[in-house]
């Protein structure tokens, strides 16, 4: 009963002694820059193929390797872009380097290197 005690009073301790850090560190807003850094280090470039490029819709169609912060094994699939513009600087065989997320629910490029040229 005692080591039961004992281990609830420095639970206790330990959550309040965090409470504070956690709060102040909840407060302060990140900046922008901060921010991009921050996903850059969690989001891990793939490599894959371009396989179709889809101006009109805004898509791209990649074979690629696995996707590690999507928990996806390699495939070959279709993918939104963030921006338009990312699509004319690849064609068809490309080999590229990317990085994908789900953004409001949708499989999207969010940035991609063609490593053809």
């Amino acid at each position: 009963m005692k080591s039961v005690l004992s281990i609830l009073v420095v639970a206790s301790i330990c959550i309040a002694a965090a409470g504070p850090v956690l709060a102040a560190s909840s407060m302060s807003a990140p900046t922008e820059s901060t921010a991009s850094a921050s996903a850059l280090s969690q989001v891990a470039a793939t490599e894959g193929e371009v396989r179709k490029v889809e101006l009109s819709t805004q898509k791209v169609t990649l074979k690629h390797g696995d996707i590690k912060n999507l928990g996806m094994p390699g495939m070959t699939m279709v993918f939104k872009v963030t921006d338009p513009k990312m699509l004319s600087n690849i064609k068809e065989g490309d080999k590229v380097r990317f990085t994908a997320d789900r953004i409001d629910g949708a499989l999207t490029v969010t940035s991609i290197e063609d490593l053809s040229n």
